[in-house]
């Protein structure tokens, strides 16, 4: 059982890796799930409290997910309408054009939102949508480096119990 719950959970940190970058699968979440199985064996003592802010950690990365786009529309002068664009921009990028539309998708969402519906001159609606474009990599960064962490810590952990699952 433990070989399974590790490599379950190594699948969740190579899961949680690529959640970094789609917004289907949330990325520091996932990661965490992966080092609670590689805890949930009996090989690996269980430490509750690390599991605990680990968890806390992955969590306000989550949340923060949400904000951060938000508060860089809003910091280059970008509206409701171009927070909502990035949302929308994001969802419809990847449907259509992939990974390269989660890049795009945020940006002419801001634009088009600040332009169709925030009535602003083209030089306002690019600045936000700049902003809502750095706000989204920015996030993406975050959460991307908080997965490297905790596949770090599932691999020190695994490294150091490894007899002992095997």
């Amino acid at each position: 059982m433990d070989i399974l719950f590790t490599v379950i959970g190594f699948f969740l940190m190579l899961l949680g890796i690529i959640g970094s970058f789609l917004p289907i699968i949330p990325g520091p979440v996932t990661s965490w799930f992966g080092l609670l199985f590689l805890y949930l064996t009996d090989a690996v003592p269980n430490n509750w409290t690390f599991l605990g802010i680990t968890f806390a950690i992955a969590i306000i990365v989550f949340v923060m997910d949400y904000i951060i786009p938000a508060i860089g529309t809003k910091r280059f002068g970008g509206s409701k309408y171009g927070i909502y664009g990035t949302t929308i921009g994001l969802i419809i990028g990847l449907i259509f054009m992939g990974p390269f539309g989660i890049i795009i998708g945020p940006f002419l969402g801001a634009l088009i939102g600040e332009l169709a519906f925030a009535d602003k001159d083209a030089d306002s609606a690019l600045k936000a949508a700049f902003g809502s474009f750095l706000g989204f990599l920015f996030s993406t960064l975050l959460k991307f480096i908080v997965a490297i962490i905790y596949l770090g810590f599932f691999m020190r952990d695994f490294w150091e119990y490894k007899s002992v699952i095997f």
